[in-house]
């Protein structure tokens, strides 16, 4: 259920609201909007009486949610979520772009790819520490020393580092290290985790699982929401179909759907979601044109070298042409695109 406030309600009232959820058993989450200023309630089995909340003061009306995922819906907040990420925002009119390579592989290599993209105007740079792979024998990342290096990264260039999270043994030191937290396709369903996340006050990105379905994806989100962390940022970034040409099959449905179903951001990945470098450029567009807010794509100085994911991975100079392409499409969807060069001191 959501209890819709007016909009003049002072804080006693609000407070009275949710004191009275908490005394029925139940969680209150306060939901701010554009046009209005909600509560709300998550932990009920069962339907929930409306007449229990709708003689309180400031109370407006009190809505009930026909969706499974409730903090997530666009029931509950009508208006577009906004994450920031210190000072830069995902969700809003400026389209974001992460790039950066699949693993960090050493602090040489990190450093040279962080200060080309910080040139290009790159504001976002993805790089694995925690690698989970389907194999136990491939590269699983340079974990500890690997965070230290995108610490350095942090401090000397200024982007902002997104990297995977993949148990909640390890949080505590990625948590340290990044500004987005990612957590990867094969987590997706790892609600130990996502109960944690839930508690972390840190923008997560949810990749979307191999198989998982739209409302899965969603579902998943709930639990990050539900426990307190409404800064979410969904992930579409291909799942497994009868197709053996391309890595996954990228499923652009998926933006125009969850933008109707939900409030939060998504980005793609069309670096997974087709799994071939010279794919990459014409599956980023089509997610900018199908609504996306944003991509992020993987870039490596040396793909054929790379110890993982080489081949879906773009060299600087594609990565840049795409970004222009990117920029050139961006007031067709009434969004924007800065590159402003930044270089590195």
């Amino acid at each position: 259920m959501l209890i819709v406030m007016k909009l003049d309600a002072p804080r006693p009232d609000i407070e009275r609201v949710k004191n009275k959820i908490k005394q029925l058993g139940y969680l209150p989450h306060e939901i701010p909007g554009d046009h209005r200023m909600a509560i709300g309630i998550t932990g009920n089995k069962g339907k929930v009486d409306p007449e229990l909340f709708l003689n309180l003061p400031g109370v407006l009306e009190a809505i009930p949610i026909s969706k499974p995922f409730k903090l997530v819906s666009r029931e509950v907040k009508p208006d577009n979520s906004v994450v920031d990420v210190d000072g830069e925002e995902i969700g809003g009119k400026e389209l974001t772009v992460i790039a950066g390579p699949c693993s960090v592989e050493s602090r040489q290599q990190i450093m040279d790819i962080a200060g080309t993209l910080k040139e290009m105007g790159v504001k976002f740079l993805r790089g694995g520490a925690y690698k989970p792979r389907t194999s136990p024998y491939s590269f699983q990342g340079y974990k500890e020393e690997a965070l230290q290096y995108l610490k350095d990264v942090r401090q000397t260039t200024g982007l902002k580092i997104v990297t995977e999270v993949k148990d909640t043994e390890t949080l505590p030191m990625v948590a340290e290290c990044a500004d987005v937290l990612q957590v990867g396709a094969r987590n997706m369903q790892n609600y130990s985790l996502l109960e944690a996340l839930g508690a972390v006050q840190k923008p997560i990105l949810l990749k979307r699982g191999l198989s998982a379905t739209i409302e899965e994806l969603l579902m998943a989100a709930e639990y990050i929401l539900n426990g307190g962390n409404y800064n979410v940022i969904l992930c579409e970034r291909g799942i497994r179909t009868f197709e053996t040409a391309t890595r996954n099959t990228l499923d652009l449905n998926a933006i125009p759907i969850i933008k109707k179903l939900s409030h939060l951001p998504i980005i793609v990945d069309p670096s997974h979601g087709i799994g071939v470098w010279d794919g990459v450029s014409a599956m980023s567009m089509a997610a900018i044109a199908a609504g996306a807010d944003g991509v992020i794509i993987e870039a490596h100085q040396d793909p054929a070298m790379a110890l993982s994911d080489g081949y879906q991975s773009l060299k600087p100079s594609k990565l840049k042409v795409l970004l222009e392409k990117i920029e050139q499409l961006a007031p067709i969807m009434n969004r924007t695109l800065s590159l402003t060069s930044v270089p590195v001191k």
